[in-house]
Protein backbone atom coordinates (compact mmCIF):
# COMPACT_ATOMS: atom_id res chain seq x y z
CA UNK A 1 0.00 0.00 0.00
CA UNK A 2 1.37 3.39 -1.10
CA UNK A 3 1.66 6.08 1.55
CA UNK A 4 0.11 9.40 0.54
CA UNK A 5 2.67 12.20 0.52
CA UNK A 6 1.91 14.88 3.13
CA UNK A 7 1.29 18.33 1.59
CA UNK A 8 3.40 20.97 3.26
CA UNK A 9 1.95 24.44 3.77
CA UNK A 10 4.32 27.41 3.95
CA UNK A 11 2.59 29.28 6.73
CA UNK A 12 2.50 32.97 7.52
CA UNK A 13 1.73 33.95 11.10
CA UNK A 14 -0.11 37.27 11.11
CA UNK A 15 -0.22 39.35 14.32
CA UNK A 16 -1.95 42.69 14.87
CA UNK A 17 -2.40 44.88 17.93
CA UNK A 18 -4.00 48.33 18.29
CA UNK A 19 -5.21 50.04 21.42
CA UNK A 20 -7.40 52.26 19.19
CA UNK A 21 -9.49 49.13 18.56
CA UNK A 22 -9.78 48.48 22.28
CA UNK A 23 -7.43 45.50 22.15
CA UNK A 24 -6.77 43.96 25.56
CA UNK A 25 -3.11 44.54 26.33
CA UNK A 26 -2.56 41.28 28.22
CA UNK A 27 -4.42 38.58 26.29
CA UNK A 28 -3.90 40.10 22.84
CA UNK A 29 -0.32 41.33 23.20
CA UNK A 30 2.13 40.64 20.39
CA UNK A 31 4.09 38.24 22.58
CA UNK A 32 1.01 36.21 23.54
CA UNK A 33 -0.20 35.98 19.94
CA UNK A 34 3.25 34.84 18.76
CA UNK A 35 3.51 32.20 21.49
CA UNK A 36 0.05 30.76 20.82
CA UNK A 37 0.53 30.59 17.04
CA UNK A 38 4.07 29.18 17.02
CA UNK A 39 3.04 26.45 19.46
CA UNK A 40 0.05 25.63 17.24
CA UNK A 41 2.25 25.33 14.13
CA UNK A 42 4.83 23.20 15.95
CA UNK A 43 2.13 20.61 16.63
CA UNK A 44 1.08 20.39 12.96
CA UNK A 45 3.41 18.33 10.75
CA UNK A 46 2.03 19.79 7.53
CA UNK A 47 2.59 23.42 8.62
CA UNK A 48 5.99 24.96 7.94
CA UNK A 49 6.53 28.44 9.43
CA UNK A 50 7.63 30.73 6.60
CA UNK A 51 7.57 34.13 8.33
CA UNK A 52 5.91 36.17 11.08
CA UNK A 53 4.21 39.41 10.02
CA UNK A 54 3.51 41.94 12.79
CA UNK A 55 1.47 45.17 12.61
CA UNK A 56 1.80 46.71 16.06
CA UNK A 57 -0.24 49.88 16.51
CA UNK A 58 -2.39 49.53 13.35
CA UNK A 59 -6.18 49.58 13.41
CA UNK A 60 -8.19 46.60 12.19
CA UNK A 61 -10.82 48.79 10.49
CA UNK A 62 -8.84 48.84 7.24
CA UNK A 63 -6.13 46.75 5.54
CA UNK A 64 -3.62 49.55 4.84
CA UNK A 65 -1.02 47.95 7.13
CA UNK A 66 2.62 47.49 6.04
CA UNK A 67 3.18 43.94 7.29
CA UNK A 68 -0.22 42.78 6.03
CA UNK A 69 0.58 44.12 2.56
CA UNK A 70 4.02 42.44 2.70
CA UNK A 71 2.29 39.13 3.52
CA UNK A 72 -0.10 39.59 0.57
CA UNK A 73 2.88 40.25 -1.72
CA UNK A 74 4.54 37.02 -0.52
CA UNK A 75 1.28 35.12 -1.14
CA UNK A 76 1.06 36.45 -4.68
CA UNK A 77 4.73 35.57 -5.23
CA UNK A 78 3.91 31.95 -4.31
CA UNK A 79 6.01 31.97 -1.13
CA UNK A 80 3.05 31.55 1.25
CA UNK A 81 -0.01 29.31 0.91
CA UNK A 82 -1.36 29.33 4.46
CA UNK A 83 -2.25 32.16 6.87
CA UNK A 84 -2.68 31.64 10.62
CA UNK A 85 -4.11 34.21 13.07
CA UNK A 86 -5.10 34.09 16.72
CA UNK A 87 -8.71 35.14 15.96
CA UNK A 88 -10.71 36.92 13.29
CA UNK A 89 -10.42 40.33 14.95
CA UNK A 90 -6.61 40.14 14.61
CA UNK A 91 -7.07 39.67 10.84
CA UNK A 92 -9.49 42.59 10.49
CA UNK A 93 -12.55 44.35 11.89
CA UNK A 94 -13.96 45.48 8.53
CA UNK A 95 -16.40 42.62 7.90
CA UNK A 96 -16.87 43.41 4.18
CA UNK A 97 -13.16 43.37 3.34
CA UNK A 98 -12.49 40.47 5.73
CA UNK A 99 -15.22 38.48 3.98
CA UNK A 100 -13.73 39.29 0.57
CA UNK A 101 -10.33 37.92 1.61
CA UNK A 102 -11.71 34.77 3.24
CA UNK A 103 -14.48 33.95 0.74
CA UNK A 104 -12.87 34.91 -2.57
CA UNK A 105 -9.25 36.02 -2.49
CA UNK A 106 -7.71 33.17 -0.44
CA UNK A 107 -9.77 30.38 -2.09
CA UNK A 108 -8.88 31.65 -5.59
CA UNK A 109 -5.16 31.54 -4.74
CA UNK A 110 -5.45 28.20 -2.92
CA UNK A 111 -4.46 29.74 0.41
CA UNK A 112 -5.45 27.88 3.58
CA UNK A 113 -6.77 30.10 6.39
CA UNK A 114 -6.59 29.20 10.09
CA UNK A 115 -8.08 31.17 12.97
CA UNK A 116 -6.96 29.25 16.06
CA UNK A 117 -9.30 30.42 18.85
CA UNK A 118 -12.31 30.58 16.49
CA UNK A 119 -11.71 26.94 15.48
CA UNK A 120 -11.62 27.86 11.79
CA UNK A 121 -9.53 25.87 9.27
CA UNK A 122 -10.59 26.30 5.64
CA UNK A 123 -9.01 22.95 4.63
CA UNK A 124 -10.92 20.86 7.17
CA UNK A 125 -14.41 22.31 7.00
CA UNK A 126 -16.83 24.09 4.72
CA UNK A 127 -17.32 27.82 5.01
CA UNK A 128 -18.73 28.73 8.42
CA UNK A 129 -22.15 30.44 8.05
CA UNK A 130 -21.49 32.29 11.30
CA UNK A 131 -18.27 33.83 10.00
CA UNK A 132 -19.92 36.98 8.50
CA UNK A 133 -21.82 37.49 11.76
CA UNK A 134 -18.57 37.26 13.75
CA UNK A 135 -17.05 39.79 11.35
CA UNK A 136 -20.03 42.14 11.80
CA UNK A 137 -19.64 41.93 15.58
CA UNK A 138 -15.92 42.70 15.21
CA UNK A 139 -16.66 45.84 13.18
CA UNK A 140 -19.46 46.97 15.47
CA UNK A 141 -17.15 46.48 18.44
CA UNK A 142 -14.52 48.63 16.70
CA UNK A 143 -17.12 51.35 16.03
CA UNK A 144 -18.23 51.36 19.65
CA UNK A 145 -14.65 51.53 20.91
CA UNK A 146 -13.87 54.31 18.40
CA UNK A 147 -16.77 56.43 19.71
CA UNK A 148 -15.67 55.90 23.30
CA UNK A 149 -12.06 56.78 22.46
CA UNK A 150 -13.16 59.96 20.66
CA UNK A 151 -15.25 60.96 23.69
CA UNK A 152 -12.33 60.31 26.07
CA UNK A 153 -9.90 62.20 23.82
CA UNK A 154 -12.23 65.21 23.58
CA UNK A 155 -12.67 65.28 27.37
CA UNK A 156 -8.88 65.33 27.82
CA UNK A 157 -8.52 68.08 25.19
CA UNK A 158 -11.13 70.26 26.94
CA UNK A 159 -9.25 69.75 30.21
CA UNK A 160 -6.14 71.16 28.51
CA UNK A 161 -4.26 67.85 28.44
CA UNK A 162 -1.95 67.18 25.48
CA UNK A 163 -3.04 64.00 23.66
CA UNK A 164 -0.79 64.04 20.56
CA UNK A 165 1.75 61.36 19.75
CA UNK A 166 4.58 63.90 19.46
CA UNK A 167 4.95 67.33 21.04
CA UNK A 168 5.19 70.42 18.83
CA UNK A 169 8.68 71.60 17.93
CA UNK A 170 10.00 73.50 20.96
CA UNK A 171 8.29 71.25 23.51
CA UNK A 172 8.53 67.69 24.78
CA UNK A 173 6.30 65.49 26.90
CA UNK A 174 6.91 65.48 30.63
CA UNK A 175 8.47 62.22 31.88
CA UNK A 176 6.13 62.40 34.89
CA UNK A 177 2.93 63.16 32.96
CA UNK A 178 2.69 62.37 29.24
CA UNK A 179 -0.28 64.76 28.89
CA UNK A 180 1.81 67.70 30.11
CA UNK A 181 4.19 69.73 27.88
CA UNK A 182 7.51 71.08 29.07
CA UNK A 183 9.98 73.25 27.18
CA UNK A 184 12.74 71.65 25.08
CA UNK A 185 15.35 74.37 25.55
CA UNK A 186 17.33 73.76 22.34
CA UNK A 187 14.31 73.81 20.01
CA UNK A 188 12.64 76.58 22.04
CA UNK A 189 15.72 78.76 21.41
CA UNK A 190 15.21 78.31 17.65
CA UNK A 191 11.51 79.18 17.97
CA UNK A 192 12.34 82.40 19.91
CA UNK A 193 14.92 83.30 17.28
CA UNK A 194 12.39 82.81 14.46
CA UNK A 195 9.92 85.17 16.15
CA UNK A 196 12.67 87.70 16.88
CA UNK A 197 13.97 87.69 13.28
CA UNK A 198 10.44 88.07 11.91
CA UNK A 199 9.70 91.06 14.13
CA UNK A 200 13.05 92.60 13.06
CA UNK A 201 11.80 92.54 9.47
CA UNK A 202 13.18 89.27 8.06
CA UNK A 203 10.85 87.51 5.61
CA UNK A 204 9.81 83.88 6.15
CA UNK A 205 11.85 82.60 3.20
CA UNK A 206 14.90 84.58 4.33
CA UNK A 207 14.62 83.10 7.85
CA UNK A 208 14.40 79.58 6.35
CA UNK A 209 17.50 80.17 4.20
CA UNK A 210 19.43 81.54 7.18
CA UNK A 211 18.66 78.47 9.32
CA UNK A 212 19.60 76.14 6.45
CA UNK A 213 22.93 77.92 5.91
CA UNK A 214 23.69 77.59 9.64
CA UNK A 215 22.93 73.86 9.50
CA UNK A 216 20.05 74.02 11.99
CA UNK A 217 18.03 70.79 11.79
CA UNK A 218 14.49 71.19 10.47
CA UNK A 219 11.63 70.17 12.83
CA UNK A 220 11.21 66.83 10.99
CA UNK A 221 14.91 65.95 11.15
CA UNK A 222 15.18 67.05 14.79
CA UNK A 223 12.26 64.79 15.78
CA UNK A 224 13.71 61.83 13.88
CA UNK A 225 16.89 62.02 15.94
CA UNK A 226 15.17 62.18 19.32
CA UNK A 227 12.10 60.04 18.55
CA UNK A 228 12.93 56.75 16.80
CA UNK A 229 9.21 56.02 16.24
CA UNK A 230 8.50 59.42 14.70
CA UNK A 231 6.76 59.40 11.32
CA UNK A 232 6.58 62.81 9.65
CA UNK A 233 3.43 64.10 8.01
CA UNK A 234 3.47 65.36 4.42
CA UNK A 235 3.62 68.98 5.64
CA UNK A 236 6.71 68.28 7.77
CA UNK A 237 8.52 65.73 5.62
CA UNK A 238 11.26 68.03 4.26
CA UNK A 239 14.77 67.67 5.62
CA UNK A 240 15.39 71.43 5.38
CA UNK A 241 13.70 74.60 6.63
CA UNK A 242 11.01 75.96 4.30
CA UNK A 243 8.77 79.01 4.05
CA UNK A 244 5.85 76.78 5.11
CA UNK A 245 7.67 75.56 8.24
CA UNK A 246 8.45 79.12 9.38
CA UNK A 247 4.90 80.24 8.61
CA UNK A 248 3.48 77.35 10.63
CA UNK A 249 5.60 78.17 13.68
CA UNK A 250 4.69 81.88 13.55
CA UNK A 251 0.96 81.01 13.56
CA UNK A 252 1.06 78.39 16.35
CA UNK A 253 -0.67 79.66 19.46
CA UNK A 254 0.84 76.81 21.47
CA UNK A 255 4.03 78.91 21.78
CA UNK A 256 2.03 81.54 23.70
CA UNK A 257 1.19 78.92 26.36
CA UNK A 258 -2.26 77.99 25.05
CA UNK A 259 -3.20 74.42 24.09
CA UNK A 260 -4.80 74.22 20.64
CA UNK A 261 -6.27 70.82 19.70
CA UNK A 262 -9.22 69.32 17.84
CA UNK A 263 -8.18 70.96 14.55
CA UNK A 264 -8.84 67.74 12.63
CA UNK A 265 -11.31 64.88 12.98
CA UNK A 266 -11.37 61.30 11.74
CA UNK A 267 -13.81 58.47 12.48
CA UNK A 268 -13.07 54.83 11.65
CA UNK A 269 -12.17 54.47 7.93
CA UNK A 270 -13.34 57.96 6.93
CA UNK A 271 -10.90 60.53 5.62
CA UNK A 272 -9.45 63.00 8.07
CA UNK A 273 -11.37 66.28 7.95
CA UNK A 274 -10.26 69.77 8.92
CA UNK A 275 -12.42 71.34 11.63
CA UNK A 276 -13.57 74.97 11.30
CA UNK A 277 -11.38 77.27 13.39
CA UNK A 278 -14.29 78.39 15.59
CA UNK A 279 -14.73 74.76 16.67
CA UNK A 280 -11.09 74.20 17.68
CA UNK A 281 -10.52 73.29 21.32
CA UNK A 282 -8.36 76.07 22.81
CA UNK A 283 -7.45 76.08 26.51
CA UNK A 284 -5.37 79.01 27.76
CA UNK A 285 -2.32 78.88 30.06
CA UNK A 286 -1.89 75.10 30.09
CA UNK A 287 1.92 75.11 29.89
CA UNK A 288 4.91 77.43 30.07
CA UNK A 289 5.00 79.76 27.04
CA UNK A 290 8.07 79.97 24.81
CA UNK A 291 7.00 83.35 23.44
CA UNK A 292 5.88 86.18 25.75
CA UNK A 293 2.53 87.88 25.17
CA UNK A 294 3.93 91.10 23.64
CA UNK A 295 6.13 89.21 21.14
CA UNK A 296 3.22 86.95 20.16
CA UNK A 297 0.85 89.89 19.55
CA UNK A 298 3.47 91.84 17.55
CA UNK A 299 4.11 88.81 15.34
CA UNK A 300 0.40 88.21 14.72
CA UNK A 301 -0.13 91.87 13.84
CA UNK A 302 2.79 91.78 11.40
CA UNK A 303 1.49 88.57 9.81
CA UNK A 304 -1.79 90.31 8.94
CA UNK A 305 -0.11 93.49 7.69
CA UNK A 306 2.47 91.73 5.55
CA UNK A 307 -0.15 89.51 3.94
CA UNK A 308 -1.90 92.61 2.63
CA UNK A 309 1.34 94.32 1.57
CA UNK A 310 2.74 91.33 -0.30
CA UNK A 311 -0.50 90.49 -2.06
CA UNK A 312 -1.72 93.94 -3.03
CA UNK A 313 1.01 96.58 -2.90
CA UNK A 314 4.67 95.60 -2.84
CA UNK A 315 4.68 92.42 -4.89
CA UNK A 316 1.90 93.29 -7.33
CA UNK A 317 1.14 89.57 -7.52
CA UNK A 318 -2.64 89.24 -7.59
CA UNK A 319 -2.33 85.42 -7.60
CA UNK A 320 -0.23 85.17 -4.42
CA UNK A 321 -1.33 82.21 -2.32
CA UNK A 322 -3.39 80.64 -5.13
CA UNK A 323 -0.77 79.19 -7.49
CA UNK A 324 0.59 75.66 -7.00
CA UNK A 325 2.85 73.47 -9.10
CA UNK A 326 0.60 70.94 -10.81
CA UNK A 327 3.15 68.14 -10.35
CA UNK A 328 4.82 68.51 -6.92
CA UNK A 329 2.00 70.53 -5.34
CA UNK A 330 4.31 73.16 -3.84
CA UNK A 331 3.74 76.93 -4.13
CA UNK A 332 5.02 78.72 -7.22
CA UNK A 333 7.68 81.44 -6.78
CA UNK A 334 7.90 84.77 -8.61
CA UNK A 335 10.84 85.61 -10.92
CA UNK A 336 11.84 88.91 -12.50
CA UNK A 337 14.32 89.70 -15.25
CA UNK A 338 15.15 92.75 -17.40
CA UNK A 339 14.63 93.07 -21.15
CA UNK A 340 17.29 94.70 -23.30
CA UNK A 341 15.20 97.88 -23.26
CA UNK A 342 15.27 97.91 -19.45
CA UNK A 343 11.63 96.83 -18.97
CA UNK A 344 10.85 94.30 -16.24
CA UNK A 345 9.32 90.90 -17.03
CA UNK A 346 7.68 88.81 -14.30
CA UNK A 347 7.01 85.08 -14.36
CA UNK A 348 6.15 82.22 -12.00
CA UNK A 349 8.18 79.05 -11.55
CA UNK A 350 7.98 75.98 -9.31
CA UNK A 351 9.26 76.80 -5.80
CA UNK A 352 10.72 73.31 -5.38
CA UNK A 353 12.70 73.69 -8.64
CA UNK A 354 13.89 77.16 -7.65
CA UNK A 355 15.27 75.93 -4.31
CA UNK A 356 16.56 72.48 -5.32
CA UNK A 357 16.95 72.35 -9.10
CA UNK A 358 15.82 69.58 -11.48
CA UNK A 359 16.48 66.75 -9.02
CA UNK A 360 13.06 67.25 -7.37
CA UNK A 361 10.90 69.02 -9.99
CA UNK A 362 10.91 70.90 -13.32
CA UNK A 363 10.61 74.72 -13.83
CA UNK A 364 6.92 74.99 -14.84
CA UNK A 365 7.70 78.59 -15.92
CA UNK A 366 4.82 80.77 -17.07
CA UNK A 367 4.94 84.56 -17.63
CA UNK A 368 2.56 86.52 -15.39
CA UNK A 369 1.13 88.25 -18.46
CA UNK A 370 0.29 84.90 -20.09
CA UNK A 371 -1.20 83.51 -16.87
CA UNK A 372 -3.42 86.54 -16.39
CA UNK A 373 -4.57 86.41 -20.02
CA UNK A 374 -5.52 82.69 -19.80
CA UNK A 375 -7.51 83.19 -16.59
CA UNK A 376 -9.15 86.40 -17.84
CA UNK A 377 -10.26 84.70 -21.10
CA UNK A 378 -11.60 81.69 -19.18
CA UNK A 379 -13.66 83.95 -16.91
CA UNK A 380 -14.94 85.87 -19.94
CA UNK A 381 -16.17 82.63 -21.54
CA UNK A 382 -17.97 81.62 -18.33
CA UNK A 383 -19.53 85.09 -17.95
CA UNK A 384 -20.66 85.12 -21.61
CA UNK A 385 -22.26 81.67 -21.25
CA UNK A 386 -24.10 82.86 -18.13
CA UNK A 387 -25.23 86.04 -19.98
CA UNK A 388 -26.49 84.02 -22.97
CA UNK A 389 -28.34 81.68 -20.65
CA UNK A 390 -29.85 84.61 -18.76
CA UNK A 391 -31.27 86.05 -22.00
CA UNK A 392 -32.62 82.65 -23.03
CA UNK A 393 -34.25 82.10 -19.64
CA UNK A 394 -35.80 85.57 -19.63
CA UNK A 395 -37.31 85.15 -23.12
CA UNK A 396 -38.86 81.86 -21.99
CA UNK A 397 -40.19 83.20 -18.67
CA UNK A 398 -43.66 84.09 -20.01
CA UNK A 399 -44.03 80.78 -21.86
CA UNK A 400 -42.84 78.81 -18.84
CA UNK A 401 -45.22 80.74 -16.61
CA UNK A 402 -48.17 79.85 -18.83
CA UNK A 403 -47.07 76.22 -19.02
CA UNK A 404 -46.76 76.10 -15.25
CA UNK A 405 -50.23 77.61 -14.79
CA UNK A 406 -51.66 74.99 -17.14
CA UNK A 407 -49.79 72.20 -15.38
CA UNK A 408 -50.97 73.39 -11.97
CA UNK A 409 -54.57 73.40 -13.22
CA UNK A 410 -54.08 69.89 -14.60
CA UNK A 411 -52.51 68.81 -11.31
CA UNK A 412 -55.54 70.07 -9.37
CA UNK A 413 -57.85 68.06 -11.65
CA UNK A 414 -55.81 64.88 -11.22
CA UNK A 415 -55.76 65.33 -7.42
CA UNK A 416 -59.54 65.77 -7.42
CA UNK A 417 -59.98 62.63 -9.50
CA UNK A 418 -57.59 60.73 -7.21
CA UNK A 419 -59.72 61.75 -4.19
CA UNK A 420 -62.90 60.66 -6.01
CA UNK A 421 -61.44 57.23 -6.84
CA UNK A 422 -60.43 56.70 -3.20
CA UNK A 423 -64.00 57.53 -2.14
CA UNK A 424 -65.48 55.14 -4.71
CA UNK A 425 -63.11 52.39 -3.60
CA UNK A 426 -64.32 52.81 -0.05
CA UNK A 427 -67.98 52.92 -1.18
CA UNK A 428 -67.90 49.60 -3.04
CA UNK A 429 -66.71 47.88 0.11
CA UNK A 430 -69.70 49.30 1.98
CA UNK A 431 -71.99 48.12 -0.86
CA UNK A 432 -70.44 44.65 -0.63
CA UNK A 433 -70.78 44.63 3.14
CA UNK A 434 -74.48 45.60 2.78
CA UNK A 435 -74.89 42.82 0.16
CA UNK A 436 -75.78 45.30 -2.58
CA UNK A 437 -73.14 43.78 -4.89
CA UNK A 438 -71.71 40.28 -5.18
CA UNK A 439 -68.24 39.24 -4.07
CA UNK A 440 -67.13 38.87 -7.70
CA UNK A 441 -68.39 42.35 -8.53
CA UNK A 442 -66.64 43.79 -5.47
CA UNK A 443 -63.23 42.30 -6.44
CA UNK A 444 -63.67 43.42 -10.06
CA UNK A 445 -64.50 47.02 -9.04
CA UNK A 446 -61.72 47.13 -6.45
CA UNK A 447 -59.10 45.94 -8.97
CA UNK A 448 -60.21 48.60 -11.44
CA UNK A 449 -60.15 51.41 -8.83
CA UNK A 450 -56.75 50.29 -7.48
CA UNK A 451 -55.21 50.53 -10.96
CA UNK A 452 -56.62 54.02 -11.46
CA UNK A 453 -55.50 55.06 -7.97
CA UNK A 454 -51.90 53.94 -8.71
CA UNK A 455 -51.92 55.70 -12.09
CA UNK A 456 -53.14 59.02 -10.63
CA UNK A 457 -50.61 58.80 -7.79
CA UNK A 458 -47.76 58.38 -10.29
CA UNK A 459 -49.00 61.33 -12.36
CA UNK A 460 -49.24 63.55 -9.26
CA UNK A 461 -45.66 62.72 -8.16
CA UNK A 462 -44.26 63.34 -11.68
CA UNK A 463 -46.01 66.72 -12.00
CA UNK A 464 -44.94 67.85 -8.52
CA UNK A 465 -41.30 67.03 -9.30
CA UNK A 466 -41.59 68.91 -12.60
CA UNK A 467 -43.01 71.99 -10.88
CA UNK A 468 -40.10 71.99 -8.44
CA UNK A 469 -37.56 72.50 -11.26
CA UNK A 470 -35.66 75.81 -10.86
CA UNK A 471 -37.28 78.84 -12.50
CA UNK A 472 -35.35 81.53 -14.33
CA UNK A 473 -35.89 83.99 -11.47
CA UNK A 474 -34.65 81.54 -8.82
CA UNK A 475 -31.62 80.50 -10.87
CA UNK A 476 -30.51 84.07 -11.57
CA UNK A 477 -30.72 84.92 -7.86
CA UNK A 478 -27.97 82.38 -7.04
CA UNK A 479 -25.16 84.41 -5.32
CA UNK A 480 -22.25 83.16 -7.44
CA UNK A 481 -24.22 83.75 -10.69
CA UNK A 482 -24.97 87.31 -9.56
CA UNK A 483 -21.23 87.83 -8.94
CA UNK A 484 -20.36 86.52 -12.39
CA UNK A 485 -22.96 88.71 -14.09
CA UNK A 486 -21.39 91.74 -12.40
CA UNK A 487 -18.22 90.98 -14.39
CA UNK A 488 -20.00 91.47 -17.75
CA UNK A 489 -17.50 94.11 -18.95
CA UNK A 490 -14.36 92.66 -17.30
CA UNK A 491 -11.14 93.58 -19.16
CA UNK A 492 -8.54 93.22 -16.40
CA UNK A 493 -8.06 91.01 -13.36
CA UNK A 494 -7.40 92.37 -9.89
CA UNK A 495 -6.77 90.80 -6.48
CA UNK A 496 -10.40 91.23 -5.43
CA UNK A 497 -11.71 89.25 -8.42
CA UNK A 498 -9.14 86.47 -7.88
CA UNK A 499 -10.02 86.09 -4.18
CA UNK A 500 -13.76 86.20 -4.94
CA UNK A 501 -13.75 83.70 -7.80
CA UNK A 502 -10.75 81.35 -7.60
CA UNK A 503 -9.96 78.53 -5.16
CA UNK A 504 -6.66 77.32 -6.67
CA UNK A 505 -4.58 77.48 -9.84
CA UNK A 506 -2.38 74.53 -10.82
CA UNK A 507 0.48 75.18 -13.25
CA UNK A 508 1.82 72.45 -15.54
CA UNK A 509 4.57 72.54 -18.16
CA UNK A 510 4.03 74.18 -21.58
CA UNK A 511 1.68 76.87 -20.21
CA UNK A 512 -0.99 74.34 -19.30
CA UNK A 513 -3.03 75.37 -16.27
CA UNK A 514 -6.02 74.09 -14.30
CA UNK A 515 -8.30 76.68 -12.68
CA UNK A 516 -10.42 75.54 -9.75
CA UNK A 517 -13.16 78.10 -9.07
CA UNK A 518 -15.08 78.40 -5.81
CA UNK A 519 -18.20 77.64 -7.86
CA UNK A 520 -16.81 74.79 -10.03
CA UNK A 521 -19.24 72.16 -8.67
CA UNK A 522 -22.19 74.59 -8.66
CA UNK A 523 -21.45 75.54 -12.28
CA UNK A 524 -21.79 71.93 -13.42
CA UNK A 525 -24.97 71.41 -11.36
CA UNK A 526 -26.35 74.68 -12.71
CA UNK A 527 -26.07 73.68 -16.37
CA UNK A 528 -27.45 70.21 -15.55
CA UNK A 529 -30.51 71.73 -13.86
CA UNK A 530 -31.09 74.05 -16.83
CA UNK A 531 -30.81 71.13 -19.24
CA UNK A 532 -33.31 69.04 -17.30
CA UNK A 533 -35.78 71.90 -16.85
CA UNK A 534 -35.73 72.60 -20.61
CA UNK A 535 -35.98 68.99 -21.80
CA UNK A 536 -38.72 68.13 -19.30
CA UNK A 537 -40.62 71.35 -20.00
Amino acid sequence: MKLQKLKIFNTAIYIRLSRDDGDKEESDSVGNQKKLLTEYIDKKDELNLYNIYIDDGYTGTNFHRPSFQKMIADIEAGKVNCVAVKDLSRFGRDYIETGRYLERYFPELGVRFISVTDGIDSMKQAYDMLLPIKNIFNEQYARDISRKIHATVEAKQRAGEFIGAFASYGYKKSSLNKNKLIIDEYAAHIVRRIFSLYIQGYGKQKIAKLLNVEGILSPAEYRKIYNKNYKSSCSESTSYWTYAAINKILHREIYAGNMVQGTKYQFMRSKQKTVDKEDWIIVEKTHEPIIDKDTWEKAQSLLKQRTREIDLENNKNIFSGFIKCGDCGKAMAKNMWLHADGSKVYSMCCGTYKRNGTQLCTPHIIPMEVLEKIILNDLKVIVQNIKNLKELLQTQTTINSKIKNVSETELSKIKAEFTRIKYLKKSIYEDYRDKLITKEEYFSYRQDYTKKETLYMQQIKAMEIKNRNPTAQNILKTPWIKKLLELHDIDKLDREIVVEMISQIKIYENYKIKIIYHFSNELENFFNSIYHSRTEG
